[in-house]
């Protein structure tokens, strides 16, 4: 059998990596732009909301896009718009050129996800999509861990704009390889037949059109777009916050924050791929498919519990251990949540799906940054927002679980081929 489809999978693997420096750049540079700019806690928060509105806007369009259009040409347009907002970004000279290059950013950056789960439904079986997910959703993590190794360096002896034109570099690159290397599994040339067949070996996914008015009354959208809404915020404030977390708690500077996110993130990486694994280890041992996925998802939303105490602690590295632990439970969960939308709907809807469910997380992005702006403006303290981390998960499972208790099969009767 090939493995040509893992190729791919490091396709997206490296595009999800590029994403998140890109994105992560900001945060690192938080403090820093924060004296130099002069920005409050509140702005602050606004230029994060700027992002996150646009990234919810742009989710909906982008997964409309890229079902349309298909991956190839999909995820290059969108990669090709938020490579150039990012490297906008050493343009600004005030909190609102800040807030317009990051909103930018996020239209151009919504697409990743979507186009990349696309992505893995063409070229993976559905035993196989979990792992792929959470192989490909790790390069968050490691994208995150590059930014903080970079980032300093680059800001240390250049200055903080040359950050923001380094990370441009790699998504170029990637954009041309995309374009000449991939193709749709009947197309590709080194597909064995072998390995062809083994990618389709589910039965045939429905092609009925479902139009989005349609796609919003099912039971099986909602349940996987009130998980985004109430997880994917956490995400956001470790991404953000963080940065400016260990600098105000320990007093590091940038040449010292880099190994704290460096160790939270790569606790991440691991948690990304473990938790894809992990569905795949439970129903080895007789446990069905699908309750498989559901253990999962509930070993991640215990482990992210004690992050509850971190507001309380004094040690950086106890610290630095239980933010790691919680970041990891955070990507092995996602790495499920979206395997979930694969498991339910028709490989036609998937990228539609996963566009709603990511607006709807960046909706709660939008509120919980409003939050966080207000509460740190007001206290100065993270520990109130640390304990609404810690039961996002559980009240998401549970709002999961409600809507979609056994993850239907979305079945549609009666409508013609594709997607409206």
């Amino acid at each position: 059998m090939g493995r040509v489809r893992w190729t791919i999978c490091a396709l997206l693997f490296l595009a999800t990596s590029i994403n998140y420096m890109d994105r992560q750049v900001l945060g690192i540079l938080a403090p820093v732009l924060q004296h130099d700019i002069g920005w409050t806690e509140k702005e602050y928060s606004y230029i994060i909301m700027a992002f996150q509105i646009a990234y919810a806007v742009g989710l909906i369009v982008a997964g409309r896009m890229v079902d349309r259009l298909g991956t190839r040409i999909g995820y290059a347009v969108v990669m090709g718009i938020w490579s150039v907002a990012a490297m906008a970004h050493a343009l600004a000279r005030s909190a609102l050129g800040f807030g317009i290059a990051r909103f930018f950013l996020g239209l151009g950056e919504s697409g990743n996800f979507p186009a990349a789960v696309k992505t893995t439904a063409e070229w993976f079986p559905q035993s196989e999509r979990s792992l792929a997910t959470g192989i490909f959703n790790s390069g968050a993590n490691v994208g995150a861990v590059l930014a903080p190794a970079i980032v300093p360096i680059v800001t240390l002896r250049f200055g903080w704009r040359a950050a923001f034109l380094t990370t441009g570099i790699f998504s170029l690159s990637w954009i041309v390889w995309w374009l000449w290397r991939y193709r749709v599994p009947s197309e590709h040339k080194r597909v064995t037949r072998t390995e062809y067949e083994y990618i389709h070996r589910d039965p045939p996914a429905s092609v009925a059109r479902i139009p989005w008015s349609r796609l919003a009354t099912i039971r099986q959208t909602w349940a996987f777009s009130l998980a985004k809404f109430l997880t994917d915020p956490i995400w956001w404030f470790y991404l953000y916050w963080l940065p400016k977390f260990f600098d105000s708690k320990f007093h590091l500077g940038l040449s010292h924050l880099g190994l704290p996110l460096i160790l939270v993130y790569n606790f991440s990486a691991i948690g990304s791929i473990g938790g894809g694994w992990l569905p795949a280890f439970f129903h080895r041992r007789g446990m069905p498919m699908k309750r498989a996925r559901f253990a999962a998802m509930l070993t991640m939303a215990l482990a992210v519990l004690p992050i509850f105490f971190v507001g309380q602690l004094s040690n950086e590295w106890a610290s630095v251990g239980l933010l790691g632990l919680a970041t990891a439970a955070h990507q092995g969960w996602s790495a499920n949540l979206y395997t979930t939308v694969s498991d339910m709907f028709p490989r036609e809807a998937v990228g539609a799906v996963v566009g709603i469910g990511g607006m709807m997380g960046s909706v709660g992005g939008v509120l919980f940054s409003w939050t966080v702006g207000s509460l740190l403006s007001q206290t100065h303290s993270y520990a109130l927002l640390f304990a609404m981390s810690a039961s996002a998960y559980l009240v998401a499972l549970a709002v999961f679980r409600l809507l979609a208790p056994r993850l239907e099969p979305v079945v549609i009767r009666g409508q013609a081929a594709g997607i409206s």
